[in-house]
């Protein structure tokens, strides 16, 4: 058994059962990429069974704390059950569901969302890649499905020297990449091949659900969303008003620069009955077309800022908190009194204080003030645990306009 030795005093994290040992807390040790380490303290004290990453700056993810757990197939399986089961924990009103949410779940580096009759995966750690053909037969034989999709394409795959991946796993043969799910009270179509992360953004579902309360509480005249993918949020606000009685002069523009999801989006009004709606769907960089509406003297009663992450660690937190500065002082501009800003960070790099001081700031340069009456994030599926904090990354702010 290869040991990782840490250096004196490093043993902290781990004693209060963080799952992340970095290239800078190890003294002595190493191994192949996803072998099984044993995690020793500067005193040769046990810490932690771990996969050793040795490209990655977290050089090494824990798999358990316990010295007597025997880390082999049966462990894997046991900790897909579990992570699969914990979901009937959770309110969760959707077909489209995360199952297995990395270390939340213990399976550091491991994401698996299920759409309907489909599992997609992607595997972002060298640990979770070597023991892939286990997870795959654990998660098809606990969900009793047969189709498993790859999508280990996000970069965080490529800081840990592993090439990317997609293909089919399980079951593709002839078998089309599209879903339709099933969403609250409306339907959303995605493709696992292209779409962006697995396919979709389950992360969103409640604040969607959160934002159809809104239009159908407030009866909103004009909406605007901003990156808005394929209109998870303009589906919403239209099922808001459309439950109110309020479709009638009123108006959903969608922002977003990618013209297949702006055509996804249309598709979606269209196939949850919303056709006869007054929409737009702008394909457009969304800081000229704030600008541009500023120039222009147009207003907004709802704003959704949805961006892309701009912070994937903290060590570029300081531009981003720039960008995401910039496009809130812009929102504000737009927004009339008594309006409704849903303003969103999926960075990892930016916490939620910061988060609100960032929003604080773009209110102050754009001299407006606000309440903040919700704070929003991730979907009960997507779960951020005790152990580790850094599992909030999407955090969201409600802000109405004074």
């Amino acid at each position: 058994m290869k040991t990782l030795r840490l250096r004196p005093g490093k043993e902290r994290s781990l004693l209060r059962r963080h799952p992340w040992i970095f290239e800078a807390a190890v003294a002595k040790g190493a191994a192949d990429a996803g072998e099984l380490v044993r995690v020793q303290a500067d005193d040769g004290r046990f810490l932690a069974w771990a996969a050793f990453s040795p490209e990655s700056k977290i050089r090494a993810r824990v798999w358990s704390f316990d010295e007597g757990e025997r880390i082999d197939a049966a462990f894997f399986r046991r900790r897909v059950a579990r992570a699969v089961q914990a979901r009937s924990l959770f309110d969760i009103r959707s077909d489209g569901v995360r199952l297995v949410h990395g270390e939340a779940d213990g399976l550091p580096g491991l994401i698996v969302d299920r759409y309907g009759d489909l599992l997609v995966g992607q595997f972002l750690s060298c640990g979770a890649e070597r023991w892939k053909s286990v997870l795959v037969e654990a998660l098809l034989a606990e969900t009793g499905l047969a189709h498993f999709f790859e999508r280990s394409d996000a970069s965080g795959r490529e800081r840990e020297g592993l090439k990317p991946v997609t293909g089919w796993l399980a079951g593709g043969e002839g078998e089309p990449t599209e879903r339709t799910i099933r969403e609250h009270d409306w339907q959303l179509t995605l493709d696992v091949a292209t779409g962006h992360k697995t396919g979709f953004y389950l992360d969103q579902r409640d604040s969607r659900h959160r934002f159809a309360e809104l239009a159908r509480h407030r009866r909103f005249r004009r909406v605007l969303n901003c990156y808005c993918y394929t209109g998870g949020f303009t589906v919403a606000a239209l099922a808001g008003l459309d439950a109110a009685g309020a479709l009638d002069g009123a108006e959903v523009v969608s922002v977003d620069s990618s013209l297949p999801a702006l055509e996804r989006a249309r598709a979606h009004v269209a196939l949850n009955g919303f056709e006869s709606a007054t929409t737009r769907f702008l394909d457009a960089d969304v800081n000229a077309t704030l600008r541009r509406f500023i120039e222009e003297g147009q207003t907004f009663d709802a704003i959704v800022l949805d961006p892309p992450k701009f912070a994937p660690t903290v060590a570029h937190a300081e531009r981003a908190a720039r960008a995401y500065k910039d496009i809130n002082r812009l929102a504000f501009k737009l927004l009339q009194p008594g309006g409704v800003l849903l303003t969103f960070s999926c960075s990892g790099g930016i916490s939620a204080d910061l988060f609100h001081k960032i929003v604080a700031s773009a209110g102050i340069d754009a001299g407006v003030d606000g309440y903040i009456s919700e704070r929003l994030g991730g979907a009960p599926d997507h779960p951020m645990t005790i152990e580790f904090p850094e599992g909030e990354y999407l955090k969201g702010l409600v802000v109405v306009r004074k």
